[in-house]
């Protein structure tokens, strides 16, 4: 039987690489999570079918920024794939405390990475982000080998994780991925992002906020994609990806106008917003991030098709699971 360690697993995107792999291989799971702000056991224990299947899954308690000693190596036992996914991801966050940010996405990388070269897994996924390409121009699209230019700590700390995977790879010949993803959005998301935000405030008739450029007349946008999707795209880089090399995974490009245009629209509510510009609200931020997805379409993986009918499933879902997005503080 194989097995797959999946760290950050508890938390939003993790929780549904736990539900993809066991929906749809036979591998069993370990979950390296340390439950901060992110990271829940309620989204395993709500997964569909976690009574049928969560038997295969192993949680482990663990903060990355500490190597893994020889009680945590033994409890894990043998593994075949790591899915790293664990990382500190809040943009402004990062922005009034950068340090930490620093510890958990490069010395935490650094810490799995080491754990990688000593058991020599046949394949390892970083996930990565696309702000470490910083703002795309309108018209452009970057490929996976583009250079970086981080727009606040976040990307760079995220940057500094991707470039430690890539010397792993070189130096020590780990068989390593890189993937760089846009805005993920799906259900069990943390409150405070854009989607459940926007469904929270549009069902309480408050105002939207929907950051723009400097005459508050253009939105930012977006390549959205479905976490699920996501997850998809994973499974098929382990089965198929190439070790050393990097892949893009994007969705729809949507503007932030746009999407909560849909939202309200889905949810039959009036939308109440005010565009704001986006630096001087959000410095760090970046009205346009964009990627190419050519390398993954070449494989047979199309995501952008599926982004709409998948978005109004999520606001729909969100509306039945009002839980999910009470704990937001609406103003």
């Amino acid at each position: 039987m194989e097995k797959v360690i999946i760290t950050g697993g508890a938390g939003f995107i993790g929780s549904h690489a736990v539900e993809s792999v066991l929906k749809n291989t036979d591998w069993d799971v370990v979950v390296l999570d340390r439950l901060d702000v992110s990271g829940n056991l309620k989204r395993l224990t709500e997964l569909p079918f976690w009574e049928l299947e969560g038997n295969r899954v192993k949680f482990i308690w663990w903060d990355l920024k500490a190597k893994l000693n020889n009680q945590i190596i033994k409890e894990i036992g043998d593994v075949d794939y790591i899915w790293h996914l664990a990382a500190s991801s809040h943009v402004d966050r990062s922005i009034t405390d950068p340090m930490s940010f620093v510890m958990d996405n490069v010395v935490g990388t650094c810490n799995i990475l080491e754990y990688a070269r000593e058991i020599n897994p046949t394949k390892f996924i970083y996930f990565g982000t696309d702000e470490v390409f910083g703002p795309a121009p309108e018209g452009v699209d970057y490929k996976e080998w583009d250079r970086y230019k981080s727009s606040n700590p976040y990307a760079a700390s995220k940057a500094g994780a991707e470039e430690l995977c890539v010397a792993y790879e070189n130096t020590y010949k780990i068989p390593i991925i890189v993937t760089h993803t846009m805005n993920v959005f799906g259900e069990r998301q943390h409150p405070e992002k854009f989607i459940p935000m926007t469904i929270a405030n549009v069902q309480a008739g408050k105002e939207v906020l929907i950051h723009s450029d400097p005459t508050e007349t253009q939105s930012g946008t977006r390549k959205w994609v479905h976490t699920k999707s996501v997850c998809k795209a994973l499974r098929l880089l382990t089965d198929e990806g190439k070790s050393g090399e990097k892949y893009n995974i994007v969705g729809k490009e949507i503007s932030n106008f746009e999407m909560a245009e849909f939202i309200a629209e889905v949810l039959d509510e009036p939308l109440i917003y005010k565009m704001v510009n986006f630096h001087s609200s959000r410095p760090g931020h970046d009205l346009r991030y964009s990627l190419d997805g050519t390398k993954l379409r070449d494989m047979g993986l199309d995501l952008e098709q599926t982004t709409m009918e998948s978005l109004r499933r999520v606001i729909e879902w969100y509306c039945n699971h009002n839980e999910w997005i009470t704990q937001i503080e609406r103003k």
